[in-house]
């Protein structure tokens, strides 16, 4: 039966190393990350050499702790899933090659997975999963997207970033503010000593109609208001709170409109910004006045992980989507020009 299946999905496309594996009817088996935080602390960002380097040596050990942990032997897996794309064209490179690898020797198909379509299925992860059609807001470090999802792999994109994404314009300023890297949560944990009247910076774009972002000015206010003030660690703190409290009502603002404009109830909020506390709490009060509700994944599951790029294989393996021999990576590749998984049922009980 396809509900039995069991996917083993590889997670390589930036500077996380995540290996899951998901079964149909039990859910997520096991699962295992390897962080490179360490690795880029020092040069202030991800280096893409030494973050495929590291994915060479981290993949095939991890897939044997998750195997280990899952008490399952190569004889139980029905398919690999592995990242092809969007991200660093050598680390996905990495978890291709050895994904592809280990399905050709077990014999077994291999799944190419969108790294953003996995961001956004992965609240279905969770214990009380959303149903479709749902909205989606995917904010990481190199994405800003909302979507309009009728199904799997029934994507309309609504509006996306012009420039910076969310978590660059969070890491970028958060360097000019001399916090460490990652910057985002550094910044969070700042704003959260800052006035909330100091300062006031823009809300780009949403002065006029659409539903696309601009996080670049923001970052130039930022470098505008240190030189103009007094450079000390409240003034700092205090545009951390202002930097995060327009990108958070930006954010609502978009989320709002395109809430209204599409009559969807089911609002979904994936990516590693997801996890930023203000962020849920401004986006769950919109979704209780607009009469809808907000899904997130667990915060280990906003940044990337194994279990999204297992779970996004096993519906895609379930509706008969597999990859030829070749090896597929792309470091870029639209998520609205993904197949339809019609097969899928949204009761269907991912967890």
């Amino acid at each position: 039966m396809v509900d039995d299946l069991c996917v083993l999905g590889i997670e390589t496309s930036c500077d996380e190393t995540g290996v899951a594996l998901y079964h149909g009817r039990q859910g997520l088996l096991a699962e295992a990350l390897h962080s490179q935080v360490e690795l880029h602390a020092a040069y202030g960002g991800v280096v893409p050499e030494i973050a495929s380097r590291d994915h060479v040596r981290r993949v095939l050990p991890l897939v044997q702790q998750v195997m280990a942990q899952a008490g399952v032997t190569a004889r139980d897996i029905h398919g690999v899933a592995y990242t092809a794309g969007p991200g660093l064209i050598g680390a996905l490179l990495v978890g291709a090659a050895i994904g592809r690898s280990l399905a050709f020797g077990w014999n077994v198909p291999a799944v190419a997975v969108h790294h953003m379509e996995g961001h956004l299925l992965a609240p279905l992860l969770e214990q009380d999963p959303p149903s479709f059609p749902l909205l989606a807001l995917l904010v990481s470090g190199g994405h800003t997207l909302l979507i309009d999802v009728a199904g799997v792999g029934r994507y309309r994109i609504l509006g996306e970033s012009l420039d910076d994404a969310v978590g660059e314009a969070f890491d970028k300023t958060a360097k000019l503010l001399g916090l460490g890297y990652p910057g985002g949560p550094a910044l969070a944990a700042l704003a959260e000593q800052g006035s909330p009247t100091r300062f006031t910076f823009p809300r780009p774009m949403t002065d006029r109609p659409g539903l696309d972002f601009s996080f670049s000015g923001l970052k130039t206010c930022a470098i505008t208001t240190l030189q103009r003030a007094e450079n000390s660690p409240q003034t700092r703190a205090d545009i951390a709170y202002s930097f995060q409290e327009a990108v958070v009502d930006t954010l609502a603002i978009k989320c709002r409109r395109a809430l209204r404009e599409t009559g969807r109830r089911c609002l979904i909020v994936a990516g590693g910004v997801g996890a930023n506390r203000a962020l849920r709490e401004r986006l769950q009060e919109v979704a209780a006045q607009e009469g809808c509700r907000v899904h997130y994944p667990r915060p280990a599951f906003c940044t990337d992980n194994g279990a999204m790029i297992a779970l996004v294989g096993w519906l895609r393996l379930r509706a008969g989507i597999h990859e030829p021999l070749s090896i597929k990576a792309t470091a870029r590749w639209p998520v609205d020009s993904l197949s339809a998984c019609d097969e899928y049922c949204s009761t269907a009980q991912a967890r």
